[in-house]
């Protein structure tokens, strides 16, 4: 074995020589080293290698007096952090090539080789040589966060502060492109969280706010660009701090952790608290419990290409004590994480969320704390991609403003039973059932997808909401669930032929799949329920801001009010006496379809005498024809036209044609049968509607309250319309939408659609909004 000789205090080595013998013969002595050739090179050689196009961007040094070539054959495989190349300790004179201590013995330890002539290199300039390296690399990294400046990502009322993903990548200062990992720290106020992320990144820059007095340094989240180690790092307000929106803030730390890599829980105490593991456990548990199903659903909703992890960040739990021993030096047997795990284990929280749970600790006899044992272990778990790897930071935005729509709202304080870390109320539907009080388990704002509300216990029954709804019996035998309302009047009758059914007949249930399955007044007597007979009954919730089953479908009231209010405008239209105009319209609505309308009667149509406008007009139940009270004043039965045997009005010609039957087919006598029945009440109404038709002189607005449906907004309570928002006067009308049941002025709501769902089987006024909603009202 040769010796280093004088020659090297001559800033010469010997043993460097060409590795490359291209232009020379390999005795020339090395003046460069290529780290992309991964050879020492003499002047020639390096000059003709370097020519050639494709080497010609190697990054080449000058060799300095002293210097310690890289060993040729372990490139930092053997047992050493990847990527970082050892420095030769000999030179093999045989096998002409550089070995370092574990690469001699692998290769050299037994066998011929073990007799190859070798030449030692200088230790002491070894050292000084990777003392200096170490200087220059870390001069390069402090140099490139010198310009580092933090931002306000998310405020301490849960709003995001930059406003779209340019806006973050800019704030952030990184390429569009760049792949990032996320750091973030957690830990209670005072315990240095700002201060540990500006020495372990930054190198002691106040690149995230520190102070000595009382009031906490950091409200809300911020964040800063490590181009170092090419992570997002984000400082987090610190627990049990006294603040304001205590459970809000809470919340938002969980936001944080869910779109981490790697997480630091700092801890200053001497010995690691109770509140250490509450916290970790409470948070693995709602992150599997809401946070996971939506990542999930971020990722198929936003395209992201780089799929979002749901299996959570890894942990540091970072533990600096000043008169306590760390932990595990009292139980050199036991590694620190299996003690934490048991200490998991014991409280009865599981971390099962989190990819790995690991622990660091520093004893601070004497200040400033250490940090270089934390940045070794981040820079370890930063370089594992097996479970989470890096992603764009559109991404990472995309990823924080899912979660911040998804998860927002007010959470009032005095509300909360503060039994865990994150409860789910945090993360849950705040609606409760009015009928019950249970709450929605359903994930906040799930309204937004279009998803209602759920409740996983049943409903009470509450008579102030009558919160029944009816299925069809026969459907839900044969496998289907057809909910059904009663109403009115079937969706086949016409608007006063309805009315005149039920009048005569009672309300109906009518199914879309059988037709009209009940009428409450069939049969004189002895109708049966229809509980017991067609409909099956289910007792629902009811949550704020819905009326689902709420529909009060008895509006017979309201729809007569609506014909008054109609006939009322063609009485002054028409400049004719109201009693007369209620009595001819009324007819010709629900006339038989034999009978001449009276707008076609002029004159009685047997002396020709001229109708005025106070004249009453009457019909021949025989022939349909108009005549005066004189020529229509005698009354026979008329059988053949379905009114049975008892004597009814006729004409003296009809009369006289008594014992002649009239040539009338069955299927006219079908036709007629049916506007007979609402002719048969008509007469009646009319003669009540004789007697109080001077209640058309009354302002309507008198009698709307009494015909209002319950699901109707009093007229008293609307003040401007409910989606223009103008005020309300004597010449701006307010109409009603016959779905929601809101005011509005007549723009906002002149179209016009069926709305069978609250009894409204034709065409009624809808509002703007409801007219847009897909499917039937």
């Amino acid at each position: 074995m040769s010796a280093q000789t004088s020659s090297a205090e001559k800033g010469l080595n010997p043993g460097l020589t060409c590795q490359e013998s291209y232009a020379c013969s390999g005795t020339d002595q090395a003046i460069f080293e290529c780290d992309e050739c991964c050879s020492l090179q003499c002047l020639r050689c390096e000059e003709e290698l370097h020519r050639q196009e494709r080497l010609r961007n190697h990054e080449r040094i000058r060799l300095k007096p002293g210097h310690v070539p890289y060993c040729d054959l372990c490139k930092g495989l053997n047992g050493h952090s990847p990527g970082v190349r050892q420095r030769a300790i000999v030179r093999c004179q045989t096998c002409k090539i550089n070995l370092c201590l574990e690469c001699q013995k692998r290769t050299h330890s037994g066998g011929n080789k073990r007799r190859h002539p070798v030449t030692v290199y200088n230790v002491s300039n070894l050292q000084e040589s990777l003392e200096a390296e170490a200087m220059d690399e870390e001069s390069k990294r402090q140099k490139m966060t010198e310009k580092v400046v933090s931002f306000l990502l998310v405020d301490e009322n849960e709003e995001i502060q930059v406003t779209n993903e340019e806006d973050f990548i800019r704030k952030l200062d990184c390429k569009p492109d760049q792949h990032l990992k996320v750091v973030s720290i957690f830990g209670n106020t005072g315990d240095g969280k700002s201060h540990t992320l500006n020495h372990t990144f930054f190198y002691g820059r106040e690149v995230f706010k520190t102070s000595p007095t009382q009031e906490s340094c950091t409200v809300g989240v911020w964040a800063a660009y490590d181009p170092v180690h090419k992570v997002a790092v984000i400082d987090t307000e610190g627990l049990l701090g006294a603040t304001v929106n205590l459970s809000q803030r809470t919340r938002l730390l969980l936001k944080v952790l869910a779109i981490s890599d790697l997480v630091i829980y700092r801890t200053h105490a001497d010995r690691l608290h109770n509140d250490l593991f509450k916290f970790l456990g409470d948070a693995s548990e709602a992150y599997l419990k809401h946070f996971t199903k939506e990542l999930k659903a971020t990722t198929a909703r936003c395209g992201l290409d780089v799929p979002l992890s749901t299996l959570g960040p890894a942990v540091i739990i970072f533990h600096e004590t000043v008169h306590t021993q760390l932990l595990g030096s009292d139980h050199p047997s036991e590694v620190p994480e299996k003690l934490i795990q048991d200490r998991f284990r014991k409280l009865g929280r599981f971390p099962e969320a989190f990819s790995s749970i690991h622990y660091k600790g520093t004893r601070t006899y004497n200040p400033p704390t250490d940090f270089s044992g934390l940045r070794r272990a981040l820079e370890q778990l930063l370089e594992n991609n097996t479970t989470r790897s890096p992603r764009h930071p559109g991404v990472i935005f995309k990823a924080l403003k899912a979660l911040s729509d998804r998860f927002s709202g007010e959470i009032p304080d005095d509300q909360m039973a503060h039994s865990s870390f994150f409860p789910d109320e945090y993360f849950t539907c705040s609606s409760l059932c009015l009928s019950c009080g249970v709450g929605c388990k359903n994930s906040m704002n799930h309204g937004k997808e279009g998803v209602p509300h759920e409740a996983q216990n049943r409903c009470r029954y509450s008579h102030q909401y009558d919160n029944r709804v009816y299925t069809c019996k026969a459907c839900y035998e044969r496998g289907e669930e057809v909910s059904v309302v009663p109403k009115t009047s079937a969706s086949t009758d016409s608007p006063w032929m309805g009315l005149a059914k039920y009048a005569w007949s009672g309300y109906v249930i009518e199914c879309p799949n059988c037709g009209v399955v009940y009428r409450s007044r069939q049969y004189w007597f002895g109708n049966q329920d229809p509980v017991d007979t067609v409909v099956r009954t289910e007792i629902v919730h009811v949550w704020p801001g819905t009326d689902g089953f709420l529909k009060d479908n008895n509006n017979a009231a309201q729809r007569l009010l609506d014909g008054m209010n109609f006939m009322a405008q063609s009485v002054s239209e028409l400049s004719l006496g109201p009693t007369k105009a209620v009595t001819s319209w009324l007819t010709d609505q629900i006339a038989p379809a034999y009978w001449r309308p009276n707008s076609q009667i002029l004159s009685c149509n047997k002396c020709a005498t001229s109708f005025k406008d106070n004249d009453t007009k009457h019909h021949c139940r025989a022939c349909g024809e108009g005549f005066c009270d004189s020529c229509s004043s005698k009354t026979r039965p008329v059988p053949e036209r379905g009114w049975g045997p008892a004597p009814v009005r006729v004409c003296d010609n009809c009369y006289e044609a008594r014992n002649i039957q009239l040539d009338v087919t069955e299927a006219q006598v079908d036709d007629e049968g049916g506007t007979l029945i609402a002719r048969k009440v008509g007469e009646a109404v009319q003669n009540t509607l004789g007697a109080v038709v001077t209640a058309i002189d009354i302002p309507l607005g008198l009698v709307k309250d009494a015909a209002r449906p319950a699901y109707w907004v009093p007229d008293h309570e609307i003040l401007h319309c409910h989606n223009c928002r103008k005020e309300f006067s004597i010449k701006l009308s307010k109409h009603h939408c016959r779905a929601c049941g809101q005011g509005f002025c007549d723009e906002c709501s002149h179209d016009r659609r069926a709305v069978p769902s609250r009894g409204w089987d034709h065409p009624v006024r809808v509002c703007f909004n409801c007219n847009k909603k897909p499917g039937d009202l």
